[in-house]
């Protein structure tokens, strides 16, 4: 199955056939006071900023998040993503708290973009499908619902369904569906990644959808995080993980290996690109 989100320029597609897709999480403001900042101040240079920096280091999709307290989020987003359309050509997600921001944002988008997200809350499915359907996006679906994160993998598993099905009943295709498995942290639960990783492969097998997942958060509280973050990753790939959600930089080399090990990279092209990159001089 496949799954193509556009900018005005670019065509990524998603399948579990493809080299993995790598979408940049860098402009999300949690956790970052110079992005907080910026955007109370509207110093958008920050932002496109991390934007091209996010792109030369291999993200395929960006994730734009402007979520901070003080910020007017209907007001600021479409301003954002306006300002990283005109600076990279990469196809982008939006990621939002509000519905109202959500619909800001699809009205100025060239292409056809990714909603991050909606959950298996009703709330969340009757405010945010219509907005994809009426935009012709594609859309995120967290595993979670009005109980929260079920610690099962079968109760993930029957609400990747019902997104699924509650999406098809909105007229929006399945392939525009990718399923978020949810990562917790390992450090307060040594079950959570098997959890997470059998949740990926029962998706993959009942739904055949393409799959995100904020890989890092299996590493919250745990020292040497990147070490975890990239061996989690690539067994996530193996699994049925198409699109995660990470930090480029730190991950790349990873998922250029698994991808090549999967046989997604002809004659090692990618693996060997990417060798090179990082031989030569700065």
């Amino acid at each position: 199955m496949e799954t193509k989100i556009t900018s005005l320029k670019q065509e990524v597609v998603i399948g579990d056939t493809r080299p993995t897709v790598l979408i940049g999480e860098r402009i999300n403001p949690t956790g970052k006071k110079k992005l907080q900042e910026a955007l109370k101040t509207e110093a958008f240079e920050v932002i496109k900023e991390m934007a091209t920096d996010q792109v030369e280091a291999g993200a395929d999709i960006l994730d734009v998040n402007v979520v901070t307290p003080g910020v007017d989020e209907v007001a600021t987003l479409p301003k954002v993503i306006e300002i990283v359309m005109g600076e990279v050509e990469v196809p982008l997600c939006i990621d939002i708290n509000n519905p109202a921001a959500l619909k800001e944002a699809l009205q100025v988008y060239q292409g056809k973009p990714l909603v991050n997200s909606v959950s298996g809350e009703e709330a969340s499915l009757n405010e945010i499908l219509p907005l994809v359907k009426e935009y012709g996006a594609a859309v995120i679906g967290l595993t979670l619902d009005d109980e929260g994160i079920p610690k099962e993998s079968d109760r993930r598993v029957e609400i990747a369904h019902k997104i699924v099905a509650r999406a098809e009943e909105f007229g929006i295709p399945r392939e525009d569906v990718i399923i978020d498995c949810l990562a917790l942290t390992i450090g307060s639960d040594s079950n959570a990644g098997l959890v997470t990783l059998e949740t990926i492969r029962k998706v993959k097998e009942q739904l055949g959808v393409n799959q995100t997942l904020g890989a890092s958060n299996i590493s919250f509280g745990l020292p040497n995080r990147r070490l975890l973050n990239q061996a989690f990753l690539a067994i996530a790939i193996a699994t049925g993980l198409t699109c995660p959600t990470v930090n480029v930089d730190h991950v790349r080399s990873t998922v250029h290996a698994a991808d090549l090990s999967l046989g997604r990279d002809r004659f090692a092209m990618r693996y060997i690109q990417d060798f090179r990159k990082q031989q030569s001089p700065q």
